[in-house]
């Protein structure tokens, strides 16, 4: 993330318990264009609106929590990445496949806006796929990801005609290839390497470095006698297996990155180790794919890159990369996910308890305030209780992941106060957003909204202290529609089996 120094704005002072980052807003009411989708505003009555949808109508016909998606912002995104890596890449090899990452967020609905909308859906599991088949995507636009996919998921991603397994180990490799022959088919496949480059992310979302579960190294194994490494071990393997069309090769360096960087090494790695691995092996690979990871705006700081720019970035890196090895481009494809559907969508919430303790400063989590210590200072923060948490966002929990929040169901003129947005779960780090100023008259009864929930909020949703799981709702030109329906009390017993 990228940071900015604490400002003081309105005449309200900042807390010292505030990270260095957190700014006082200088109007609470004012919406920060980059973290919500194209359509969310405010009406005469100073309340949200999205698609022209108030908030409290979306409570009243639906109830919270509750997931608010855009659907005309997410077509725009999606449009958006398919447009701009077209125009970048149209010299170079005719344009690019654009693969929706839809772990980020999928059901029937989003699958048929991305086939809609000239995108392909990447998948990671045998579930991903019967959503894909549910909603009638060509088995040819779709691919499959995963590190321990099973014989099951293999079998099912060649009865449904993929267009892609993306293999992650010489031993899934054989596997794969295996099944299809004795299927009497050919499965096609790319090889997904790890190019050991640093993505400037947390460290259970970088996915490019040596050390974790993905992917086929491009070192050298010293210890092997030929001294080769995993991935030509895999490119040798796969160009002679009877049951394998090797198309070419894959990375993903992480996920929520803003720096350029690493994506434009990463491209320059991998055309040259292809470039290297056609001539040895007097081989074609026709596709490459660069993955996806770009970083989206979850707080005001936050400063993610435009679909064109990136695009035109990282065509600039495979264009004189190419050239300078003399080979010809290959098909380029690309797997945003957050970035098309992240900040369509925010979590709608109804404020419960409220609660203000006093902190040292020096013992908080920001720890800002050290000059403090043993001087008996203490400041307020505040707990804003919400009817959800971490059972609809697990990400803060997970990664730290920062987040922010507004009044959604009014405006306010009271002077803001450093709240801490907090779930109804029985944990402590239950925390939705870990600091943000909100009015110093939020009471219970009124609505919040957290923006930036589209990607991995409802994906990693769950059942913790038996709370049903939050239905989805997609607004559109005056009217809002359930696309994934909430789940009932009576959902959550039809599991149990009895004693």
């Amino acid at each position: 993330m990228t940071t900015t120094g604490r400002t003081v704005h309105a005449g309200h002072a900042a807390s010292p318990l505030a990270p260095e980052w957190l700014q006082v807003p200088a109007d609470l009411n004012a919406l920060h264009e980059p973290m919500w989708a194209g359509s969310v505003d405010r009406n005469s009555a100073g309340a949200l609106t999205v698609g022209g949808v108030g908030v409290q109508e979306l409570k009243e016909q639906f109830g919270t929590p509750l997931f608010v998606m855009d659907e005309a912002d997410f077509r725009a995104r999606a449009r958006a990445f398919k447009d701009s890596f077209d125009a970048a890449f149209a010299d170079i090899c005719g344009g690019v496949d654009v693969y929706y990452a839809g772990k980020s967020f999928l059901c029937t609905a989003v699958v048929k806006w991305v086939e809609e909308e000239g995108l392909r859906l990447d998948t990671a599991s045998g579930g991903e796929l019967a959503v894909a088949a549910r909603a009638g995507i060509a088995g040819e636009r779709v691919a499959l990801h995963g590190n321990n996919k099973s014989d099951a998921e293999i079998t099912r991603a060649l009865d449904m005609g993929l267009g892609r397994i993306v293999v992650d180990s010489l031993d899934e490799l054989v596997r794969v290839g295996d099944i299809a022959r004795a299927s009497g088919r050919l499965a096609k496949v790319m090889l997904r390497l790890t190019p050991g480059v640093h993505a400037h992310t947390h460290e259970f979302i970088a996915t490019a470095h040596e050390d974790q579960k993905f992917g086929l190294s491009m070192a050298a194994d010293t210890t092997d006698q030929a001294g080769l490494s995993a991935a030509e071990e895999a490119v040798a393997a796969a160009s002679a297996h009877p049951g394998i069309e090797l198309l070419g090769l894959h990375c993903h360096i992480g996920s929520q990155i803003f720096e350029p960087d690493g994506f434009a090494l990463a491209a320059e790695k991998l055309l040259r180790f292809l470039a290297a691995m056609q001539e040895k092996y007097s081989i074609t690979m026709p596709e490459l794919d660069l993955g996806g990871g770009y970083g989206i705006a979850y707080t005001p700081v936050d400063t993610p890159r435009p679909a064109a720019e990136i695009a035109t970035a990282m065509a600039a890196v495979v264009r004189s990369t190419c050239a300078e090895l003399g080979i010809d481009a290959p098909r380029i494809s690309i797997e945003p996910g957050r970035a098309i559907v992240g900040s369509t969508t925010f979590t709608l919430y109804e404020v419960g308890t409220l609660k203000t303790v006093r902190v040292d400063a020096a013992a908080s989590d920001n720890g800002d305030a050290a000059g403090d210590a043993g001087n008996n200072v203490t400041y307020p923060r505040r707990y804003v209780s919400v009817d959800g948490g971490m059972s609809d966002n697990a990400r803060p929990v997970l990664y730290d992941a920062d987040y922010s929040a507004v009044l959604a169901s009014r405006t306010s003129s009271a002077a803001p106060q450093l709240s801490r947005v907090v779930g109804k779960h029985c944990e402590s780090g239950d925390i939705v957003v870990r600091d943000v100023y909100l009015p110093g008259d939020v009471a219970a009864g009124d609505l919040l909204a957290v923006p930036g929930t589209g990607a991995y909020c409802w994906a990693l949703s769950s059942n913790y202290n038996y709370l049903a799981r939050p239905g989805v709702v997609a607004v559109r030109d005056g009217s809002a529609r359930l696309i994934v329906r909430g789940e009932t009390e009576e959902d959550l017993l039809n599991r149990d089996m009895g004693a």
